[in-house]
């Protein structure tokens, strides 16, 4: 009984937050009468955008060739992904809400492919991107003592700003050899190796030796990595870098350091730059299918399953809401395909309620109840329901991990189509049918 009660009750709670995370604007709208009749200010409801693509906000969409036939074929999948990681923090400088930034093809020549949604300047982000990565070592400045005995605790807090507390020095990334990952001989914490060309070796000796004791701070283009400060000066060239980190920072600290180490050309191949307004249309043009879409479904299901039809229509509306909200709250990144495969979950959405309706039809004319109908419909509609959603399920999934970005948009949305359709069809309809059968237990040509 308490199951019973508590579902429904569950159902309704997550269906009205997210109609309310969907639709902010109405309750907004009522929230401030309230306002204005009690004279006390309430909370609003924070009204948050769904995300848009390339190819529905506008934007770039950028390729270039990265060359790697200088770099042993064991290096160039970790050169690779040292580049993407550096080129991702370059775009992040213009705020882009969710940049795509991914790698492609094999051999020595692969592919970098960067798209810039809503971006109004394409020349300044070719112009930022193509810039070579830039390492760079810094001293502290002649009163970094003195900085710390007045602001010691601003300083740890990261409130002073590095370029008040370090100053540049001639030793920088183009004189690094090799980073790598290793761990101490005693205590196996992981630790970076570093290991410089004979003039970067000559240039870290001097600098360590002026700086014994004080913290030599390593910057990647512009961004602090690490400040460890040294014990003895280092000969050699070659030192180490401890800070406290896991094995998989000190992995993604040597690759950051070894891209900007050891910089791989890129070469702008391609550019396509996609208006605003070209976006925009698309958009409007891609809700309005959905919509026409929407509304001749439920004219058919109204029409061949009249009351049946009406219960699976009241879910599939519920189904659309919780869908657009989980797009807000992941969030998901809208593009045309990705539209497209959420129509596409709407129709395979209504293929399960037709499947239980017509097993539900073929047990009432055999003469069975209608509760006895209900149970034995949904019963004998899960199996196809279950089998053909996996399988679809399936090439989605295939498709997402395989596939380039406007293909795993398509693949993501149906995915999260097929998982909330099954949840549809097998729960709330099944919910709203069992209900409303209590009811119309005596008018059973309504569900023929």
């Amino acid at each position: 009984m308490f199951r019973q009660r508590f579902i429904p009750i569950l159902i309704l709670l997550a269906v009205f937050l997210s109609a309310v995370l969907v639709f902010p604007g109405p309750v907004n709208f009522g929230l401030g009468v309230v306002e204005q009749k009690i004279g006390r200010q309430l909370f609003s409801v924070p009204e948050r955008p769904f995300q848009l693509g390339l190819d529905l906000q506008g934007g770039v969409h950028l390729v270039y060739q990265a060359d790697l036939t200088s770099i042993v074929g064991s290096e160039r999948s970790e050169a690779m992904s040292g580049l993407r990681d550096v080129i991702e923090r370059r775009v992040n400088l213009f705020g882009v809400t969710e940049p795509l930034v991914q790698t492609e093809g094999t051999g020595e020549v692969k592919r970098l492919i960067v798209e810039l949604a809503g971006i109004t300047s394409p020349e300044e982000a070719i112009r930022i991107i193509g810039e070579t990565p830039y390492l760079e070592f810094r001293k502290p400045k002649d009163n970094y003592e003195e900085l710390l005995d007045l602001n010691r605790q601003a300083v740890e807090a990261g409130q002073v700003p590095q370029n008040e507390i370090f100053e540049p020095t001639q030793l920088s990334g183009r004189f690094l050899s090799k980073a790598q990952l290793g761990f101490d001989n005693l205590s196996q914490e992981p630790l970076i190796e570093l290991e410089f060309n004979d003039e970067g070796a000559v240039l870290f000796r001097e600098l360590t030796e002026q700086n014994i004791g004080r913290p030599i701070a390593i910057f990647l283009d512009g961004f602090l990595l690490q400040a460890p400060t040294v014990r003895e000066a280092i000969l050699g060239g070659r030192a180490q870098i401890t800070g406290g980190f896991t094995a998989e920072e000190g992995r993604q600290l040597a690759r950051e350091l070894n891209a900007g180490a050891l910089p791989v050309p890129i070469e702008l191949v391609s550019q396509q730059a996609i208006g605003p307004t070209l976006g925009r249309a698309s958009l409007d043009l891609s809700v309005r299918a959905g919509i026409i879409g929407t509304i001749l479904v439920i004219a058919f299901m109204l029409l061949f399953y009249r009351l049946p039809g009406l219960l699976a229509s009241l879910s599939l509306a519920v189904y659309i809401v919780v869908l657009l909200a989980l797009f807000k709250l992941i969030p998901v990144t809208l593009t045309l395909a990705g539209i497209g495969g959420v129509i596409l979950s709407v129709g395979m959405a209504v293929d399960a309620n037709i499947l239980i309706f017509s097993r539900m039809r073929e047990e009432m004319r055999e003469g069975r109840e209608l509760h006895l109908a209900l149970s034995e419909g949904f019963r004998r509609a899960w199996p196809s329901i279950r089998d053909g959603n996996l399988t679809t399920l399936l090439v989605a999934l295939i498709l997402f991990w395989f596939g380039t970005s406007f293909v795993q948009g398509f693949a993501l949305t149906l995915s999260l189509g097929i998982v909330l359709s099954m949840v549809s069809s097998m729960v709330l309809t099944r919910m709203l049918m069992e209900g409303v059968g209590v009811l119309t237990r005596r008018a059973e040509w309504m569900w023929k």
